[in-house]
């Protein structure tokens, strides 16, 4: 396996209603450094249960590249910048990656110092 093993990234992912909402969480988490890069999946159908009912919603997903140091403030801004009542906050770690692009997530994370 090449690639190096990382305990210290995260992908965090996020639905948004909308495109406009989608952009401007992005691009809020970007500019204010607690993401490397918000990559956003337009057009997504899901299904879920909420409230006792089936629901489907078209929705845009955010894969949020970030340090795991990060993770606390960016739920607190998607919790209060996110319409939903009870937004999708999933972190995944990132068990391997190209050290190069791990790097550069790592200088994102550390020109907010």
């Amino acid at each position: 396996m090449t690639g190096t093993m990382s305990a210290d990234h995260l992908i965090i992912f996020c639905t948004c209603p909308d495109k406009d909402t989608a952009e401007k969480i992005a691009r809020l988490l970007v500019e204010s450094n607690k993401a490397a890069c918000v990559s956003i999946l337009p057009n997504m159908t899901s299904l879920y249960k909420w409230e006792g009912k089936i629901e489907s919603a078209k929705e845009h997903l955010l894969m949020i590249k970030t340090h795991k140091d990060c993770y606390p403030s960016i739920e607190t801004a998607l919790r209060h910048h996110h319409p939903y009542d009870v937004p999708e906050v999933i972190a995944v770690p990132v068990e391997y990656g190209l050290p190069e692009y791990l790097h550069w997530i790592n200088s994102c994370h550390s020109s907010k110092k």
